[in-house]
């Protein structure tokens, strides 16, 4: 059953202050490649760039940037590399989920204290523009969090990153930043990294959703969501549970070889101009049944929108004690069936659309029969 906790934000000593989500990184086979697409697709712009060019030797790194998000695309440039590695074993996929902090080696070692695994010691990175300190910490699978101390800093981004000017880039989708990050681990492991979160990362348990909240008639999967002190970064965690077929996160699990970052929502304050941007750009989304919307309005209540675009865009709808929002799922964005994005706009909402799971699952299930995954 889905149960919800109540922050009182004046009560909570925050063990971590972030000040949200800095960066997402991805280790990726071609970050040229990449980056493009998300320029021509998702209506991100170039703005960075470092490699040999500007002295780092062993990597290709290009920055996106829309609204306050910031995606990194980072390829090896020889295949005996970490990142090579990461590639192989997962594919295209998201390697670091940075952290801004004011104090960089304080949330590194606080961490440490409560029991996080070191990844990268605190490190000064610093050029004409400044200086810049980050250090690393392991979450789940291969991923990491980064903690990124900017505030000596006026560069573009981070030391030996240089301004890049896009030739081609054709504006925004009116993406504004990211509302939360989801991971899928392996069954039995979502409570290990939900009091990892709670105890090391000094998060708090806001939701928990069952097999009961989360299934269809074939497959079913249990989901917590945790938040940090301030409520800028969120994460929920997935973990399979027992169905009569293989659920989402078995499939992702299967194919992206381990736990990590299942999709990335981003918010935006006009979704039907972001989706119809982003479909006629390229993008594919789930498709949801026309039947879905016969009864939105007798389930959610009044909303400012006008159902035909909804409808006709597949975006969907769900109403909590707050307010609602408007939520859609783009179709995974790899080859392999892991990583995708959602697109979301709340009014008022601070839920994740739980009536819309039963209908959003069977969408994705669609997909993995067709794939022969279900």
């Amino acid at each position: 059953m889905a149960t919800a906790t109540e922050i009182d934000r004046s009560q909570v000593q925050d063990l971590l202050p972030l000040n949200g989500t800095d960066y997402v990184e991805f280790y990726v086979g071609n970050a040229k490649q990449a980056a493009f697409f998300y320029e021509k697709m998702f209506g991100f712009e170039i703005v960075a760039y470092c490699g040999p060019e500007t002295g780092v030797r062993d990597r290709a790194s290009y920055l996106v940037q829309q609204g306050k998000i910031r995606l990194v695309f980072t390829a090896a440039m020889k295949g005996d590399s970490d990142i090579a590695e990461h590639v192989r074993k997962h594919g295209d996929g998201v390697k670091t989920l940075a952290l801004w902090v004011d104090n960089a080696e304080a949330a590194f070692y606080n961490t440490l204290s409560r029991g996080a695994t070191a990844v990268a010691v605190p490190q000064t990175l610093s050029d004409e523009y400044g200086s810049v300190v980050q250090a690393s910490i392991a979450t789940y699978g291969d991923t990491v969090h980064t903690f990124v101390e900017r505030k000596n800093y006026r560069g573009v981004f981070l030391p030996n990153y240089k301004p890049y000017k896009s030739k081609t880039f054709a504006g925004s989708v009116g993406l504004q930043y990211i509302d939360h990050c989801v991971g899928n681990v392996e069954m039995g492991e979502m409570n290990r990294w939900v009091k990892f979160y709670e105890e090391v990362m000094g998060f708090k348990l806001l939701l928990t959703f069952d097999d009961k909240d989360i299934s269809t008639d074939y497959s079913a999967l249990m989901s917590k969501v945790v938040s940090n002190g301030n409520g800028y970064v969120k994460f929920p965690i997935n973990e399979p549970a027992d169905g009569k077929r293989k659920s989402q996160v078995e499939e992702y699990l299967d194919f992206y070889n381990g736990a990590g970052v299942q999709h990335i929502a981003v918010a935006t304050h006009d979704i039907i101009h972001a989706v119809t941007e982003l479909r006629a750009r390229g993008v594919e989304f789930l498709e949801i049944p026309a039947s879905y919307y016969d009864e939105l309005l007798g389930r959610v209540g009044k909303i400012d929108e006008d159902l035909t675009p909804l409808k006709e865009l597949n975006i969907l709808v769900d109403r909590d004690e707050e307010g609602y929002l408007l939520q859609i799922f783009t179709k995974p964005v790899e080859d392999r069936p892991t990583l995708f994005f959602e697109i979301i706009q709340r009014k008022g909402a601070t839920s994740f659309g739980k009536g819309n799971f039963k209908a959003l699952f069977e969408a994705i299930e669609r997909e993995q029969d067709k794939r022969g995954n279900l």
